[in-house]
C-alpha cells in the first residue's frame, strides 16, 4: 500500500470531507484527488460512503464540512449544473436516458440547439451534428435517431457516457457502469475508458466489480466507514490487497464444499412460456443442492424463474414440488408451496422502499405472526431482529425505512424476508449485483446454511467467479432452452462460455 503523496495540483481534489444525514455519518473526513487522464477506482463496502462523496464532488449533496478544489483552485458548486459546467459529470448506475425519446433528443435534452434564440424552433441539423460527434468518441455507430427504449443496456451506457462528452465533461464519475452489461459489452466499455484516458479525459470509476477495477485502473482509494482505508497503486492492485482495504480482513473459506446431494425437489418438465423455445427447459433440483442458471443477458434465465413463480404465465410443461403436481398461477400459491424468489430489481420488485425493514420482512410471513388475526408486534420485532442479526444487516434498528440502507444491506433484507419462511426451493435472481465484496461473503454464507439445512437453491447469475465458486452443477442456456449442463468436474469458464455462446452443445440436462 502506498503512502506517498500526491503532486501538488489535482485536477480534482476533496479534502477532509464530512457529511451526516439525519444524524447518521455518512462521511468522516475522507478525502480523494485524481490527475487529469487518469482512472482511479474507488472501492468500499456498500455504506462506506463512495456515492456520498461523488455525489459532493458532483455538486447533488454539499458537504457539512471540508473543501473541493479543482486545478488547485478552491470552489463551492452550488448543484449539479454548476459542477456540469465546469466538467464534472457522474453518471448514475441508474441510467438518466428516456426510453421514449430518440438518441439525438436524449443528448440535447434541456439545452437543445434552436433557431432564433431560446424561443425559436429546435434546430435539428445541430443536434444531428452534436450527437454524430458526441458518439464518434465513444466508438459508437449507432444513429442519432435511433429510439433509446431499442438500445441494450451495453448501448445505452455508452449514449450515457457519449451525452457526457457532448457537455466538455473534463471528469467522468461513472458508478457501478457494468452492473447491468454482459460481458461482450462490459469489454467494450473498458476498451472506450482506455480511449477517453488517452484522449486527457479524467475517470472516477466506482465498481463492486474487483476482477474490472484490476484491468482499468491506475490507482485504487478505499473507503471503510466514511473514511479512508488506503491507497494502492497500479503495481500493487490484487484482489486480496482491494479486499484488505475494504472490510479489514480476508475473506477467506468463500469456496462452496463438494456436498451430498438429498432428495428431489423441484422437477421441471419441457417448462414453456411466451417467447420460449418449443421443447421448453427441463431441470431438477435436489436437496442441499445449488444449480445455477448461467447464460448470456437474453438467454431466457429470468423468464424461467418468473414462470415457475408465477409471475409468467406458463404455456406448457409440467412442475413437481417435493413430487406433488404444481400449476405456477400466482405467487402466493408458490410461497404456500415453499418455492421462493428474490428477484433480480429488489429496488422495484423485492422491497417496499417506504417501508421499515421490520414490515418488509414481515409481510410474507403475517399468518405466523398473527393471534385471531391480530399481528403480534413482539414476534414481528423477534423475526426482523433475528433477520438482522442472521445476515449481519447493518441498521440503526429494525424502524429504520428500506430505502435508506445501502444496496447489499437492502438485498439482506430480501433474502431474511425468505429465510424467516422457511423455503424449500429458494430462487436467487442474480443475489449479488451491485454488492459489496463483504456482503457477497455473507451472501455466500447464508447459502451454505440453507443447502446446509436442505434447501435446494436455483441461482441465476451472470458473475462466473460466482458461478464456479457456488455451483453445484450448472444448467447453461442459450437462446431460450438448455444448451448443456456441467457437474463440478467439468465446470470451467470456457466451458460455460462454449455453451452460452452457442459454440458447444453439453451434456443434456436432467
Amino acid at each position: 500500500m502506498t503512502d506517498r503523496a500526491e503532486p501538488a495540483v489535482a485536477l480534482l481534489e476533496a479534502r477532509e470531507i464530512s457529511k451526516s444525514f439525519l444524524g447518521a455519518k455518512a462521511l468522516s473526513g475522507a478525502a480523494f484527488s485524481i490527475r487529469q487522464g487518469e482512472i482511479v477506482a474507488l472501492i468500499g463496502e456498500n455504506g462506506a460512503g463512495k456515492s456520498t462523496l461523488m455525489k459532493i464532488m458532483a455538486g447533488i449533496h454539499r458537504p457539512d464540512s471540508g473543501s473541493l478544489y479543482l486545478d488547485g483552485n478552491p470552489i463551492q458548486l452550488k448543484g449539479p449544473d454548476d459542477a456540469i459546467r465546469r466538467g464534472i459529470v457522474l453518471i448514475h448506475q441508474e441510467l438518466n436516458l428516456a426510453d421514449n425519446l430518440s438518441i439525438a433528443e436524449n443528448m440535447v435534452l434541456g439545452r437543445e440547439p434552436t433557431w432564433g434564440g431560446p424561443l425559436g424552433l429546435v434546430d435539428r441539423s445541430a443536434t444531428v451534428r452534436i450527437t454524430l460527434e458526441a458518439l464518434a468518441k465513444v466508438g459508437s455507430p449507432l444513429r442519432p435517431e435511433t429510439p433509446v427504449g431499442q438500445l441494450p443496456p451495453g448501448q445505452k451506457q455508452l449514449v450515457e457516457i457519449a451525452r457526457a462528452l457532448s457537455l466538455n465533461a473534463r471528469v467522468l464519475i461513472m458508478d457501478e457502469p457494468t452492473s447491468s452489461l454482459s460481458q461482450r459489452e462490459t469489454d467494450r466499455l473498458i476498451e472506450v475508458m482506455r480511449e477517453l484516458k488517452s484522449r486527457k479525459v479524467t475517470i472516477v470509476y466506482i465498481s463492486h466489480r474487483l476482477s474490472e477495477v484490476r484491468r482499468v485502473a491506475d490507482r485504487v482509494v478505499a473507503l471503510r466507514d466514511g473514511k479512508n482505508s488506503g491507497e494502492l497503486s497500479r503495481g500493487e492492485i490484487t484482489h486480496d490487497a482491494m479486499v484488505r482495504l475494504m472490510v479489514g480482513r480476508d475473506l477467506a473459506g468463500l469456496e462452496r464444499p463438494q456436498t451430498q446431494s438429498g432428495k428431489e425437489l423441484l422437477k421441471v418438465v419441457a417448462l414453456r412460456h411466451a417467447g420460449s423455445a418449443p421443447d421448453g427447459v427441463s431441470f431438477a433440483v435436489r436437496e442441499g443442492e445449488v444449480v445455477c442458471m448461467a447464460g448470456l443477458v437474453g438467454a431466457g434465465r429470468t423468464e424461467v424463474a418468473e414462470t415457475l413463480y408465477g409471475i409468467r404465465p406458463m404455456v406448457g410443461g409440467r412442475v413437481e414440488i417435493s413430487g406433488a403436481g404444481f400449476v405456477p398461477g400466482k405467487p402466493s400459491e408458490a410461497i404456500r408451496r415453499g418455492l421462493f424468489l428474490v428477484p433480480e430489481d429488489r429496488r422495484h420488485h423485492g422491497l417496499i422502499l417506504a417501508e421499515s425493514i421490520r414490515g418488509n420482512i414481515s409481510l410474507p410471513n403475517l399468518r405466523v405472526l398473527s393471534r385471531l388475526g391480530i399481528v403480534s408486534s413482539g414476534l414481528e420485532n423477534r423475526m426482523a431482529n433475528d433477520g438482522i442479526s442472521e445476515l449481519g444487516i447493518r441498521t440503526t434498528g429494525p424502524a429504520k425505512p428500506a430505502g435508506q440502507l445501502s444496496g447489499g444491506n437492502q438485498q439482506k433484507v430480501v433474502l431474511a424476508r425468505w429465510l424467516a419462511a422457511k423455503p424449500k426451493v429458494l430462487i436467487l435472481d442474480e443475489p449479488t449485483r451491485g454488492v459489496d465484496v463483504g456482503a457477497k461473503g455473507d451472501i455466500y454464507r447464508m447459502i451454505e446454511q440453507l443447502t446446509a439445512r436442505g434447501v435446494g437453491v436455483l441461482m441465476i447469475s451472470s458473475d462466473l467467479e460466482e458461478v464456479l465458486r457456488l455451483s453445484d452443477r450448472i444448467l447453461v442456456l442459450h437462446e431460450n432452452r438448455i444448451a448443456g449442463e456441467l457437474s463440478r468436474d467439468e465446470m470451467s469458464e470456457e466451458a460455460v462460455m462454449r455453451l452460452a455462446t452457442g459454440s458447444a452443445s453439453g451434456r443434456a440436462a436432467s
